[in-house]
């Protein structure tokens, strides 16, 4: 099964490798790093990492068929309304996803372009369904983010200690340890979002 990596700092790349979304938008963000896209929460403030947007705009397309709109409103309402992304970057983001056939588009009775995921699209989010389920909830944490809500300092100790553990974490990086380590992260990750 072909997984795309994707580093818990935002992954690097959507479906076929690329994020070009995230370009053009210079300064730094409120989480650190380059801004993704701009929108009501301002221009350049980062709320996922690059190509993320389009694995959202991909899995958010999977629950119903969307138009561009549809999918503005459903981004801005899992941030609560503090943050939705400029018209700029979903629209050419679902021509993008259309051309790389992981999309397609029809028009409804009001003349609007809805999406529907195409077979192609589908494989796609189940052969990288690790990746997908990681961008949605790095999504929930940035919305909670957003909304003000601030970790305890005791809270923010345990992520630096976790971290570090990470980083200094002897033997080797093996496929079964990896995925031992990945599982007990994402574990931690529903426990902490009630999930």
């Amino acid at each position: 099964m072909k997984h795309h990596r994707h580093g818990w700092h935002g992954g690097h790349c959507g479906p076929e490798g690329r994020g070009r979304e995230g370009r053009g938008h210079g300064g730094r963000g409120r989480f650190g790093g380059p801004g993704m896209f701009g929108g009501r929460g301002g221009p350049g403030r980062r709320m996922f990492g690059p190509g993320d947007l389009r694995i959202v705009a991909l899995a958010l397309i999977e629950q119903e068929p969307r138009h561009g709109y549809d999918l503005i409103k459903a981004i801005e309402t899992l941030f609560g309304g503090a943050y939705a992304p400029s018209p700029g970057v979903v629209y050419p983001t679902l021509s993008m996803l259309a051309d790389e056939g992981l999309i397609a588009g029809v028009e409804d009775a009001g003349g609007k372009r809805v999406f529907s995921l195409t077979e192609a699209g589908k494989a796609w989010l189940d052969e990288n369904r690790a990746a997908v389920d990681g961008v949605m909830q790095r999504m929930r944490l940035a919305a909670r983010m957003v909304s003000g809500e601030q970790a305890p300092e005791i809270v923010r100790e345990a992520m630096h200690t976790l971290r570090q553990a990470i980083v200094m974490k002897p033997g080797d990086w093996s496929e079964a340890e990896t995925a031992r380590v990945v599982e007990a992260l994402m574990k931690a990750v529903r426990e902490v979002s009630g999930e």
